[in-house]
């Protein structure tokens, strides 16, 4: 059966997770190779990873309510063992919860538990006796209740409510919503009318992105990258967030354009193509092995005017100062726009993110000398949080008065800005996601 292995792939994922720190989408991607789960018993493994990464504090809650010891507390990996079991009773209708029972139970004895696999079966059971009449969740504190009810730290709903305020709750449920897949049409190659007929005759179900030009949303892919057309290099992956960097940019054909922190490649990409491949764009990182993606990338999609360079966003390079048209800055950030694709990010600790700041203001502020008088710096960060968005792009301001923000319009809903914006995954269905844009004055 092929139930039980892809019960067995998801334990060792999530206990990878918790022990050693590693974060779920290339622990489950690295697992489910080296345990040859394909087809359904891996969709069932990611699905079981990323439901209990997405649900954690939730499933904590009810699981506490019949088991007399804290998840945390108890030996590895019976915590692991608990959630997965509790996912499936309450979150997969096609799986009978005798069987989610019974298969924990056997988890615990093949992971050396055999003593605690009693309470397992009696947390478990006790759970599935009382999934039609669960425990409230507390509601005298709202921080505390939407922690619980959609499972992100408190610290961080505190923080999203300060931002948001009322809007919170609904920023915290497409959190925990699936993602569209959303793609790229490379215009070199094909156009979306052409794209769309070739993915429709693959399988693939395929609508026009209702308001980012050249993006089309997928499902029924498959494995995406076994499709023609991607082998082709007929189109790009990417969030339609990511794809407005090079609308806000404004890049043309001919200009010299620097990807600061450019890795995987996306907005290289999606920058050659506003620039039909013509000009020149330099893609760094500080890491080589990332650029040899950029490069397999540019490759696949046909792109010639993009060369890589392993570079430190914040150590000078007297070659390239005031050498660019456009520099872009996609910072190091703290990731909390993108929690719907990747759940497990919310649960960064926020000592983690203080220093964040200080690294997006040293690259920023490196990158800037790059910029020739009259060019465009773009800053941009795929968080949410002020302090690593406007926060660093007002102080850079302050700082620089050879600078200033520069408007510019992108498609409704967002329309005109004042030179940034902060798109979020609530109002306009994208990764959460903040872009400045900034001209260098030819006169100061």
């Amino acid at each position: 059966m092929s139930a039980p292995g892809a019960r067995d792939t998801a334990l060792r994922v999530l206990v990878s997770c918790r022990t050693a720190r590693a974060w779920a989408d290339a622990a489950l991607s690295a697992q489910l190779r080296r345990d040859g789960l394909t087809g359904p018993e891996a969709a069932l493994c990611s699905r079981i990873v990323y439901g209990v990464m997405q649900n954690r504090l939730l499933l904590d809650f009810y699981l506490g309510a019949y088991c007399s010891q804290k998840l945390d507390r108890l030996q590895p990996p019976l915590a692991e063992i608990l959630r997965i079991g509790a996912y499936q009773i309450l979150y997969l209708d096609k799986v009978p919860d005798s069987a989610a029972v019974n298969q924990a139970v056997e988890q615990a004895k093949a992971n050396g538990r055999s003593k605690a696999s009693g309470l397992v079966n009696a947390v478990l059971r006790q759970l599935s006796r009382n999934k039609g009449c669960l425990p409230a969740i507390p509601d005298r504190e709202e921080a505390q209740a939407l922690s619980i009810r959609y499972s992100h730290p408190k610290w961080l709903v505190k923080r999203l409510l300060s931002v948001l305020g009322p809007e919170t709750e609904a920023f915290l449920a497409a959190n925990n919503a699936p993602a569209p897949l959303t793609i790229q049409v490379n215009p070199l190659r094909t156009d979306a009318e052409r794209l769309t007929a070739e993915l429709a005759e693959s399988g693939v179900t395929v609508r026009t992105h209702p308001w980012v030009p050249g993006c089309l949303e997928l499902s029924h892919t498959g494995d995406l990258t076994a499709l023609p057309a991607f082998q082709a290099g007929k189109f790009l992956v990417q969030d339609p967030a990511a794809r407005l960097v090079s609308l806000a940019a404004g890049v043309r054909p001919g200009d010299r354009v620097l990807d600061v922190c450019a890795a995987p490649g996306g907005k290289s990409f999606s920058s050659a193509f506003a620039m039909e491949d013509r000009g020149e764009i330099v893609s760094c990182d500080l890491h080589e092995n990332k650029l040899k993606r950029v490069r397999e990338g540019a490759e696949r999609l046909g792109l010639i005017c993009i060369r890589t360079a392993a570079a430190d966003g914040r150590v000078f390079r007297p070659e390239w100062e005031d050498a660019f048209d456009a520099v872009l800055v996609d910072a190091p950030c703290s990731g909390l726009g993108i929690i719907r694709k990747k759940p497990d990010v919310r649960y960064k600790k926020p000592d983690e993110l203080f220093a964040l700041p200080v690294l997006q203001r040293a690259i920023l502020d490196n990158a800037a000398r790059y910029v020739r008088p009259g060019g465009t710096l773009v800053y941009s960060t795929c968080t949410v949080l002020p302090e690593e968005n406007e926060g660093v792009s007002d102080s850079f301001l302050a700082e620089h008065p050879e600078f200033c923000r520069a408007p510019f319009a992108l498609p409704a809903p967002v329309g005109e800005t004042a030179g940034d914006v902060t798109l979020w995954p609530h109002r306009h269905s994208t990764d959460g996601f903040y872009i400045c844009r900034m001209t260098r004055k030819t006169e100061v």
